[in-house]
């Protein structure tokens, strides 16, 4: 995984938590169920990054 898909990943994440907190803070249900869907699609290319690396693992290991 890059370290710019990683953090842009991360960002997302961040940017969808504090929509989050401030939908929450301002009673705004449309707001806190978009930080929730940005959180959760963050996370979601996060876990992709880190299935691919794993498998980029194995074939290294396999070609050794």
């Amino acid at each position: 995984m890059s370290l710019t898909d990683k953090a842009k990943n991360k960002a997302q994440e961040m940017v969808g938590a504090a929509k989050e907190k401030y939908g929450d803070a301002t009673d705004n249900e449309q707001m806190r169920a978009q930080g929730s869907r940005q959180q959760a699609g963050g996370k979601a290319k996060q876990a992709g990054e880190h299935a691919k690396d794993a498998g980029k693992n194995v074939k290294d290991a396999f070609n050794r």
